[in-house]
Formats: C-alpha cells, structure tokens, sequence
C-alpha cells in the first residue's frame, strides 16, 4: 500500500465527508477535511467531471503540502442529454440549493415520458501537487427521477432518485446500504483496491 498516513479531502460537503470517511475508515488513513486548514471550496470551471476533481484535488494539495482526495459528481439525465451533469450542485444558480436544485429538475421533466437518470462520479487521488499519475476511478449509479420527494437521507438530488429494483429513493436507503451501491461507492471501492494493491 502507498504511504499515506493522511489524505485531505478536498470537500466542504458534509454529505461526502461522511461517505468518503466512512469508507476510507478500512484503510487506517487519516482523512482530514480541507476545511481544517481555512481552504474555501474553489470553482468548478470545467466540462467534465474529471477536470473538475483533478482542480481540486491539485489546488488542495498544493496548499496543504499534503496527499489529496477529491470526487466531481453529479446527476444525469437522459431527456436532458446529460444536464444537469457538471452544473448539478449550481443547477438552479447560487447560491447552492438543493430544495430548488430539485424544483427545477421535476419541472424540467414534467412533460418527459423518460425520467431515467443516473448519478456518475469520478474520484482523484493526488499523492503531491505535481503528482504526474494521479489515480482516477469512476462510479455510475442508475435510476430515475420521480415527481415527489421520498426518504429523509442522503443529500442532493437523492430523495427524487428512486432505484426501481429496491422500489426505494436513494434518500430512503441506510448509509451502509448507500456505500455500497452507490457511485461514489462503487468508485471508492475501485481506488480502495488499487490502494490496497
């Protein structure tokens, strides 16, 4: 395994600090949230979800002198050919809302007989600023969007996902359940084995 004994988290997404921390919490690795060193969270300028994560993950490591750990992820939606995607977190402008976040996507596929969706993340891992092999792994998590909101978990768009096969909203799952099959999950569980290799 690579030496590394603390991994900042570039997030200040209470949300995904604790998915990541609780998944990373197998491997004995110090996470520690980039809020810890008075990091504000940087713009997201970028197209894809890669660029967005790699951003990231450099800037945070770059200020912390530290290994760095950041995910870009989002929801999207077929009808929508893809949106909102990278703009998911901004999707109804600033400041960050959730509750109007997901007002604008019922509204946006209100007249659509396709609601299927999926959410897709990709995770950077930086060992050092300059790291010119970063490892990257991805996750994707399909579902559909549904008019009214279900559950009281998760964050984000995810009391309007709803799994068909578990007849269930991502927002109605136990956290345990969630890491296991979501897509930051599903990524997590890739970097975690090519950390452990």
């Amino acid at each position: 395994m690579l030496d590394l004994r603390k991994l900042v988290i570039a997030s200040g997404n209470k949300g995904k600090l604790r998915e990541i921390g609780t998944l990373l919490a197998t491997l004995e690795i110090e996470v520690i949230p980039q809020s810890e060193f008075n990091l504000s969270e940087i713009d997201e300028p970028y197209a894809t979800f890669v660029e967005n994560a790699l951003s990231k993950a450099r800037y945070v490591s770059d200020r912390t002198g530290l290994p760095a750990l950041a995910d870009d992820s989002g929801i999207c939606v077929n009808a929508l050919k893809g949106a909102p995607g990278v703009f998911s977190a901004r999707y109804a402008g600033e400041p960050k809302s959730d509750q109007r976040n997901n007002l604008k996507l019922v509204e946006a596929l209100k007249t659509s007989v396709d609601c299927s969706a999926y959410y897709y993340c990709v995770i950077v891992l930086l060992r050092h600023a300059e790291d010119p092999q970063p490892m990257i792994a991805d996750g994707i998590w399909h579902g559909e969007i549904i008019p009214e909101p279900r559950g009281s978990g998760g964050f984000g768009y995810d009391p309007y996902f709803l799994l068909p096969g578990l007849g269930k909203t991502a927002a109605e799952l136990d956290m345990d359940t969630k890491n296991t099959i979501s897509h930051r999950g599903k990524a997590l569980a890739k970097l975690i084995e090519v950390l452990r290799a």
